[in-house]
C-alpha cells in the first residue's frame, strides 16, 4: 500500500501542494467579501494539507504492520561472474557454480514427505517413527556458495525421465539414497515394486504412468567378491567387475555408482588368478598388506575404464564417499552421534579414511571428462560432513531407551541417514548434475 500511495503523491509535481494551489486559484476568482470568509479559506487549506499528511502516515505505518505479519520470500543468491540458467527442474543455477561447496541454511518449509506419507522408508532409518524426539534436523537446505539450488520438482523430473531407467549401484548407502528419491517422487505418483532378490537387497520399482524404472543393485565392492569355505575373509577379484551390475548396464539410461566403507573390511586381493596381497589380514599366509586405498583405486580404475570403453553410453554419476559421524568410538566400540545442529564450515574435518578415499576418487575420476561427457562426479562428501545431526544414532529401532539404564550401551548408527533428512538434498544436487548440466 505504501507503493500505491507514493505513486498517487508523485503523480502531481508538487505532491500535496498541488491541492493547496488548486484551492488558492479557485478562491482567487471570487471577490473577497469579508475577513471571516478569508479565515475560512485559510482553515480549509490547512485542514486538507494536514489531512493528506496524516493519511499518508497512516498508510505507511499500516504497510509496515502487514509486512511484519506475512513472511518475506528468501532472497535468491546468484553468482555474478557467469550467466544463470533456469533448469528443466525449475532450479536457478550458474553453469560455473560448484555445487559441492557451501553451507546449510534454515528452511522453514520442512521435509517434502514424512514417515506417514512415504511407506518406503526402511525401519533402521525411520527416525521419527522410532521416537527421535528432536525435529530441527528436518528444517535445513543445502546452499552452494555461489548460486542457489532450490528443491527439484518431482513432477517435472518424472516427465523428464519418462520411458527411462535409472539405476543405483553400491551398498546400503546407495539403498538409503534411492529410498529418499522414491519418497520424494511418490508424493506425485505411487511407485510399484516389481522385483527383489532373495535378500531384499537389490530391487526394481516402476512408476507406471511415466513408464519410469528405478532400481538399486547390491554391489558393495563393485568388483567380484566372495567368501571361501568357512572363513569369513572376503576375497576381492580386482580385475573382474561384479556381473550383477555389468550384465544389466545396457538397459540403463542413468546410473549412480558409489563405493564406500566396505573396502575397510578385511579383504584378500586376487589379480590375474593370483593372490597378490590383502588389507587388514594381519600377515596371514605371509600376505603383503597393501591397504584399502590399493583395492579402492584398482576398483575405480576398472569402473572408469568399463564406462569409457562400453559401446552403451548412459549418463553415469559416481557419488563420492560418505563420512560417518561417530564420536568417542566407532560403531562397535560405543561410538555415538547425538548432535542436533549442522556443523559450520570450520567446525568439521574429514577422518583419515574418508580423506584417503576421497583423494582416490578425485584422482581416478575427476579428469575422466577429456573426450567423454557421460561420467561425472556427484560430490556429496562436503555437504554430508556438515550434517552430524542427520543420522539415526540410537533411534535404529522403536523406543530404544525403553528399559535401558545406560544409553551408551545402545549401538548407534552414525553412517546412514534419517528419512526424511539431509540425504534428501543429495537428490537436488544429483538432478542438477545429471539432467541440467
Amino acid at each position: 500500500m505504501e507503493q500505491q500511495l507514493t505513486l498517487v503523491l508523485l503523480a502531481s509535481p508538487n505532491g500535496a501542494n498541488f491541492h493547496e494551489e488548486t484551492l488558492h486559484d479557485a478562491s482567487s476568482s471570487v471577490p473577497s467579501t469579508s475577513s471571516s470568509s478569508s479565515s475560512t479559506r485559510t482553515f480549509l487549506k490547512f485542514f486538507v494539507y494536514f489531512s493528506l499528511v496524516a493519511l499518508a502516515y497512516y498508510f505507511i505505518i499500516s504497510s509496515f504492520t502487514v509486512s511484519s505479519i506475512f513472511p518475506v520470500s528468501p532472497p535468491i543468491f546468484i553468482s555474478l561472474d557467469s550467466p544463470t540458467t533456469v533448469s528443466p527442474s525449475g532450479n536457478v543455477s550458474s553453469p560455473k557454480c560448484d555445487l559441492s561447496t557451501g553451507y546449510w541454511i534454515p528452511d522453514p518449509s520442512g521435509p517434502r514427505y514424512t514417515n506417514h506419507s512415504c511407506p518406503h522408508i526402511q525401519d533402521f532409518q525411520n527416525c521419527m517413527f522410532n521416537g527421535r524426539p528432536d525435529v530441527n534436523y528436518l528444517f535445513w537446505r543445502w546452499k552452494p556458495r555461489d548460486c542457489d539450488l532450490p528443491r527439484f520438482s518431482p513432477s517435472q523430473f518424472l516427465e523428464t525421465v519418462r520411458n527411462k531407467w535409472w539405476a543405483f549401484i553400491g551398498d546400503s548407502i546407495a539403498r538409503n539414497h534411492v529410498q529418499s528419491l522414491i519418497c520424494i517422487l511418490s508424493q506425485v505418483e505411487e511407485v510399484v515394486e516389481i522385483y527383489h532378490d532373495k535378500e531384499f537387497r537389490s530391487k526394481i520399482w516402476k512408476f507406471p504412468s511415466h513408464n519410469f524404472t528405478l532400481s538399486v543393485i547390491w554391489s558393495p565392492f563393485l568388483v567380484k567378491s566372495q567368501t571361501l569355505g568357512t572363513s569369513s575373509d572376503i576375497h576381492l577379484y580386482l580385475d573382474q567387475l561384479d556381473h550383477k551390475w555389468t550384465n544389466q548396464y545396457s538397459k540403463f539410461d542413468y546410473v549412480v555408482i558409489s563405493g564406500g566403507k566396505w573396502f575397510l573390511k578385511a579383504t584378500i586381493f586376487h589379480e590375474n588368478n593370483t593372490v597378490t596381497g590383502c588389507h587388514y589380514c594381519h600377515g596371514r599366509n605371509n600376505l603383503t598388506e597393501f591397504g584399502y586405498d590399493y583395492s579402492y583405486r584398482k576398483t575405480l580404475k576398472l569402473v572408469r575404464n568399463f564406462v569409457r570403453d562400453s559401446t552403451h553410453k548412459p549418463l553415469v554419476l559416481f557419488r563420492t564417499t560418505t563420512p560417518d559421524h561417530f564420536e568417542n568410538g566407532e560403531w562397535n566400540t560405543d561410538g555415538y552421534c547425538d548432535r542436533t545442529m549442522p556443523f559450520k564450515e570450520d567446525e568439521a574435518k574429514l577422518k583419515t579414511v574418508d580423506y584417503v578415499m576421497r583423494d582416490v576418487e578425485l584422482d581416478v575420476l575427476q579428469n575422466f571428462g577429456e573426450g567423454s561427457t557421460n561420467l561425472r562426479l556427484l560430490d556429496t562428501t562436503g555437504m554430508s560432513l556438515l550434517r552430524p545431526d542427520g543420522h539415526p544414532g540410537l533411534y535404529r529401532h522403536p523406543n530404544p531407551l525403553a528399559g535401558v539404564e545406560d544409553k551408551r550401551s545402545i549401538q548407534n548408527d552414525c553412517l546412514h541417514w534419517c528419512l526424511p533428512g539431509p540425504i534428501d538434498s543429495w537428490n537436488d544436487v544429483m538432478v542438477e548434475t545429471i539432467l541440467n548440466r
